[in-house]
């Protein structure tokens, strides 16, 4: 009976995992559905995220390919993450008390020679706090100075250059 509660337990766990990733990125269960060809079914992958039916690894699998995600990203670790929520991340705020926001999408399309070491680090940043939305990222203070000291100039620098990029976005 033990076993039976605890995989319930679990099936919950990996279906508000699922859950959170599909709402970051902004799909509801008939986008998916509609956007996969119908390999997901609305109906299967609400069960899933209720917890009501238990997923196939070979399903996660392409579930996790959909979500352009780590399948293990689909997966709840054994204790709760550290840090802010991974659907919560824009609350976060910079050393100046403005929140910086980066567009992902534009910045995988500028071509200057930091855009590679940004793309990595934010990359890190993302699988961190297992945020997979792919349009934006907000980075704390700590990240500013990290950033800007890997480019060898002042924070303050860093916020101009990625005005002048075009990939800061306003608060």
């Amino acid at each position: 009976m033990k076993d039976e509660s605890t995989s319930l337990a679990y099936a919950k766990r990996v279906g508000d995992r699922l859950r959170a990733i599909r709402k970051q990125k902004d799909l509801s269960l008939q986008d998916v559905e509609q956007a996969s060809r119908e390999e997901f079914k609305a109906s299967v992958l609400g069960a899933y995220e209720r917890g009501e039916r238990a997923i196939s690894v070979p399903r996660l699998q392409r579930l996790a390919r959909f979500y352009n995600v780590p399948v293990d990203r689909l997966l709840p670790g054994d204790t709760p993450p550290e840090g802010p929520d991974p659907v919560g991340v824009d609350r976060v705020e910079t050393e100046d008390n403005q929140r910086l926001r980066i567009d992902l999408q534009r910045l995988d399309m500028i071509k200057t020679p930091e855009r590679d070491l940004l793309r990595r680090y934010l990359q890190h940043i993302q699988a961190q706090r297992q945020d997979y939305n792919g349009r934006v990222l907000t980075i704390r203070r700590e990240d500013v100075r990290a950033i800007a000291w890997m480019l060898d100039i002042t924070p303050e620098s860093l916020r101009r250059r990625l005005d002048d990029l075009g990939v800061r976005l306003a608060s």
